[in-house]
């Protein structure tokens, strides 16, 4: 059980970094337009490019846990990214967190007990 929660914390953080650098990386090309210029903008920023990496790693942890476990056990507990999401945003990204959604994770929190019993 400690190495699907190892696994899965693994894959909530890989997906949560991937997910904030795209929000960077996004924040920083500026005006979003159909132009070429934009694109190479986008796709020679190192946070768009070290958000794919973690998304690529995030799906390659992902088959590992989905070969060994099962997904009953597995999909419900990436739940968890939720949480390290809420933190990144409050962390990382300086968003605003109204106290309902901390309560949100709370509940969350509770539920992945719970499948975890």
């Amino acid at each position: 059980m400690i190495r699907l929660l190892v696994l899965i914390l693994t894959q909530s953080v890989l997906l949560v970094a991937a997910q904030t650098l795209l929000k960077i990386s996004v924040q920083a090309f500026g005006k979003f337009t159909l132009s070429w210029s934009f694109i190479v903008k986008a796709l020679t920023t190192w946070q768009f490019f070290a958000s794919g990496v973690c998304a690529v790693s995030c799906l390659i942890v992902w088959m590992y846990t989905l070969r060994h476990y099962d997904f009953s056990l597995a999909y419900p507990l990436l739940s968890i990214s939720f949480i390290i999401g809420l933190l990144a945003a409050y962390f990382i990204l300086g968003e605003s967190v109204p106290y309902t959604r901390w309560i949100g994770v709370l509940i969350i929190m509770v539920g992945v007990y719970f499948v975890l019993k």
